[in-house]
């Protein structure tokens, strides 16, 4: 038990503050299966990302790490290798206790640790294939059409929604009346607009780190290459794919809204917890639009004033629909 309060703590929080206002507000049903998911997610995330390996070591840890959240009895994965040369504190601790975050799942009820296993299988052949695409980022590389970019959406996010679907539709509302197909492919949508919010507002990081996310073909029909978009005065040459994909985010924040009123009005811790990253989104979209997005600095997000009132307005709007409803406006 202590164990656990530590990892979805202060551990948790260290990694994401952003997520972990999420998982606070949640019902306490499916608090702890969706915090432990996200903790391991955030490990493979940290191991895909970290330089201080090859990608096809990478690949490999990653496989390992799959291996062993898939069967108990697999080979444990060691990471204090990649752990000790972790500037971030909070992910050289989150490598160290991985062992705990194997062990919490080994313990849950075996319907919620196969989700968790989906989820995880999901997310790390995403990332797989991320890497084998970008390698180790010494040359820039880049996406070649739509579909490859709503394929890694899809893979790194869009499971997510459909996770958080099937988990809350057991746990907190399994008697209500819904369209179940149509409400798990709002859950991916809602996921893949969260996950284009972050390419659009790292495109500048993703660049040096070597990697461009908006497809070849796009940029090409405007006689750009990957590379131009390090100079940040072609961004009104840039405009219209860019401009594209913002909209594409938006309408996916939209199948999002629409999921989340959705789900049953008495339900409104979960109410809250959809609703304050499609609202978070929205507000980064919007400053997205106000500035040249090709600029590395300063980061685009939203302050923490904004993310105070986003939290405080939506939570006295809940009980009242009309007032609810208002809080985001469709694309």
């Amino acid at each position: 038990m202590a164990t656990s309060n530590e990892l979805l703590g202060p551990i948790l929080k260290d990694v994401s503050r952003s997520f972990y206002l999420t998982l606070r507000i949640l019902p306490h049903s499916v608090r702890t299966q969706i915090g432990l998911a996200y903790l391991l997610a955030r490990i493979t995330d940290t191991i895909a990302d970290t330089n201080v390996a090859s990608w096809k070591e990478r690949v490999e840890k990653l496989r390992q790490f799959r291996e062993r959240i898939r069967y108990t009895d697999a080979l444990p994965v060691n990471f204090s290798n990649l752990a000790k040369y972790q500037n971030d504190s909070a992910e050289r601790r989150l490598l160290e206790r991985s062992h705990d975050t194997l062990e919490m799942l080994d313990a849950m009820a075996p319907e919620d640790r196969g989700q968790i296993q989906l989820l995880l299988e999901t997310i790390t052949r995403g990332q797989e294939l991320d890497l084998r695409r970008f390698g180790d980022g010494d040359t820039l590389a880049t996406l070649q059409t739509a579909t490859e970019l709503e394929d890694y959406t899809y893979h790194v996010a869009g499971c997510v929604g459909e996770f958080w679907t099937r988990l809350t539709r057991k746990h907190c509302f399994p008697a209500a009346l819904l369209d179940d197909d149509e409400f798990l492919a709002q859950s991916a949508r809602f996921g893949r607009g969260l996950q284009l919010v972050n390419i659009l507002r790292d495109l500048p990081l993703d660049l040096r780190n070597g990697r461009c996310y908006l497809p070849a073909d796009e940029l090409g029909a405007i006689n750009l290459h990957p590379s131009d978009l390090l100079d940040p005065n072609v961004w009104n040459q840039l405009k219209p794919v860019y401009n594209n994909w913002v909209q594409t985010a938006r309408i996916h924040l939209s199948a999002g809204w629409r999921y989340t009123n959705s789900v049953p009005f008495d339900q409104y811790r979960l109410r809250l917890a959809c609703a304050w990253p499609i609202l978070l989104g929205s507000k980064t979209l919007d400053k997205l639009g106000e500035t040249n997005p090709l600029q590395s600095e300063p980061r685009i997000k939203a302050t923490r004033g904004e993310v105070r009132s986003i939290l405080w307005s939506s939570t006295w709007r809940l009980p009242f629909r009309n007032a609810w409803r208002n809080l985001f406006t469709p694309a």
